[in-house]
């Protein structure tokens, strides 16, 4: 029996973990679940798995589910501190961090300095603090396992290969729902279309940065720092169809894929049961259905967001996490209408020129930078 946490329980990584464990009561026990502020979602959520506690960010949230709750239920928590204490409770064998955006970062800190194998599905943290991030995993004894797809991917094709012999890692991209379309074409383009992506279910955030393609930057700068790869090993290829999740070439030339249909219960069915693989809900893959995959390099000139995050990885230092902060900032203007969907990139680019770069030694170093380039992103839009 392996006791499981989830922060970000409400999200569509959280409600598909539960799908999958619940499948396999005998293998898996939640006993912690955190959310933002959705107390009625979060609550049906404590009705199916019964957890020991939970969190709730937002303190008014926290308060109401506490009124609601039979005295026979769980202990709520509130705030931030809240939703740290489920990260580090004792119990726990993994905690499967899917708070969206940098609202991750110290949990999923907190939780790898209580020493708990760690599950990432949102990138931020690592985009944030890579760096402080795996010196505290190494330090702590820590596994860090990718929930991602495409770094999932990598993960399954590097297993039992050497790191010398990787001669590069290649991420696959949608392109997302406005892949055809020409920067003039994307002017007045909606919230609700950007949002429609033709093959993944995901929440408003990673939409839209799937369609600026700034999802896919910040995957990049994640992969440095989960495999310990130079950028310049680390490429991108748009492939619509998403079913080859990543890549990885080999210095002989073989190239090792993993493939699948678009559905997030396969990486996180692999996270929970590695290092052993286990039976999951997800379709079959049946290859003559699908027919054809195809691949184009990304323009550049298309989708300017990707040349921001790989500047900001050149950069280092705080860069990357002023690029995180000013798309978060940008991405939620978009969707508000407060700005337009090219807006996002000239956004978070104005932000990054304004920003004075400078070596992150400790989380504080990583906060302020955070907060400044937040600051720096509002004043722009």
């Amino acid at each position: 029996m392996k006791n499981i946490v989830i922060l970000g329980a409400t999200g569509s990584i959280g409600i598909n973990t539960l799908d999958i464990t619940q499948r396999f009561p005998e293998r898996y026990k939640i006993i912690g679940l955190t959310a933002k502020s959705n107390d009625a979602k979060l609550e049906d959520l404590i009705k199916r798995v019964q957890p020991k506690v939970v969190a709730l960010q937002d303190e008014n949230a926290a308060q109401a589910l506490s009124k609601r709750l039979p005295k026979s239920g769980p202990e709520v928590l509130a705030g931030q501190a809240g939703i740290i204490e489920v990260a580090r409770l004792s119990e726990a064998a993994l905690v499967i961090s899917a708070i969206v955006g940098s609202a991750g970062l110290l949990p999923t800190l907190s939780a790898i300095r209580a020493k708990k194998t760690v599950a990432v599905a949102n990138k931020e943290p690592l985009v944030m603090a890579g760096e402080i991030i795996q010196r505290e995993a190494k330090e702590n004894g820590v596994t860090i396992l990718p929930i991602d797809s495409e770094h999932s991917a990598i993960f399954q094709a590097l297993n039992g290969e050497r790191h010398q012999d990787i001669q590069k890692i290649i991420l696959t991209a949608s392109g997302g729902p406005l892949l055809g379309l020409s920067a003039e074409e994307k002017t007045n383009i909606s919230p609700e279309r950007a949002l429609a992506h033709p093959n993944w279910k995901m929440g408003p955030k990673i939409s839209i940065d799937s369609a600026t393609l700034m999802n896919k930057g910040l995957e990049v700068i994640e992969a440095k720092w989960l495999f310990d790869m130079p950028p310049e090993k680390i490429e991108v290829i748009i492939h619509p169809q998403s079913i080859i999740h990543s890549m990885v070439e080999f210095v002989d030339r073989s190239v090792v894929a993993q493939l699948g249909l678009p559905d997030m219960r396969t990486p996180i069915s692999y996270a929970l049961g590695w290092p052993r693989r286990q039976e999951t809900p997800a379709p079959r893959l049946k290859l003559e259905e699908i027919g054809s995959l195809t691949f184009e390099a990304p323009d550049p000139t298309r989708f300017p967001a990707l040349r921001l995050a790989r500047e900001a990885l050149k950069a280092g230092g705080s860069a990357p996490a002023a690029l995180n902060a000013a798309n978060e900032i940008a991405v939620e203007a978009f969707l508000r209408k407060r700005c337009g969907f090219l807006d996002i990139s000239r956004i978070v680019e104005q932000t990054l020129e304004a920003s004075r770069n400078r070596s992150l030694d400790s989380l504080e170093d990583v906060l302020e930078a955070d907060a400044q380039a937040r600051e720096t992103a509002r004043n722009c839009i």
